[in-house]
């Protein structure tokens, strides 16, 4: 637990002193994030986001991510799967959506804390971006650029009330992402550090099934030659765990 908070911390540290001279953004994503059982130690990943653009004025993002979760204990998941990201480019002023394909695999551990929830996530990704070109006012692909990224993430939910099993109610929920270029920097931003995810938010617990939250996320993303992006982002976010 110690270790945990000290790394959200030292995340949130160097995010305040790195964003300084950093460009400032205004956006809001919406996610729903899914397991479905399928069998004893089995289940089914759906991860669906979309993001807007600054101001909240078009569609930036919409993530699509499906997995396969094999669960080796109550505690440890892991998990591959594949992910679709339609994301928003501009060249030469042209605007439009671009398309990035991602392999992914992953290692979940959960655990417990007196009432607090704990989990701890590593992910690999190979990454597969789309190059593109301007041409007669439109993006057009032109091959891709492959990287390979390194996430780690943390998140801690804690409840209102003090119960052994939290099957309703309020809670408070605190997590951070750190974001890692291994490879093929040249085709990212050129740099080993990528970016850092801090989010807090509260949240209710419908029943053991189902959790609805609303909070404030603080994007930090590490750019090219020293350009930097600051994104103050309010999230809604559904779980859902059949």
């Amino acid at each position: 637990m110690i270790k945990s908070v000290f790394l959200i911390l030292f995340a949130t540290a160097h995010s305040f002193f790195l964003t300084v001279n950093a460009q400032t953004q205004f956006t809001g994503w919406v996610a729903s994030f899914n397991t479905i059982k399928t069998g004893k130690q089995t289940s089914l990943h759906t991860d669906i986001q979309l993001r807007s653009t600054n101001g909240w004025e078009q569609i930036q993002t919409i993530l699509i991510r499906p997995g396969i979760n094999f669960h080796l204990t109550k505690k440890m998941v892991i998990t591959a799967g594949y992910a679709f990201i339609s994301n928003r480019r501009t060249v030469n002023n042209i605007s439009g959506m671009v398309p990035e394909h991602r392999i992914w695999e992953q290692l979940l551990y959960n655990h417990k804390w007196k009432n607090i929830f704990i989990s701890h996530r590593l992910r690999l990704e190979q990454r597969f971006i789309s190059k593109v070109t301007a041409i007669n006012n439109t993006l057009e692909a032109n091959g891709t650029a492959y990287a390979n990224r390194f996430r780690y993430f943390n998140r801690t939910i804690l409840p209102f009330k003090k119960e052994k099993i939290f099957s309703k109610g309020m809670f408070t929920a605190l997590q951070n992402e750190v974001f890692i270029n291994i490879g093929n920097t040249a085709n990212v931003n050129g740099e080993f550090f990528d970016q850092n995810r801090l989010y807090l938010a509260t949240g209710y617990r419908i029943n053991t099934k189902t959790d609805l939250e609303i909070g404030y996320m603080n994007q930090y993303v590490n750019g090219r030659g020293r350009q930097f992006t600051n994104n103050h982002i309010l999230q809604l976010a559904g779980y859902l765990r059949l």
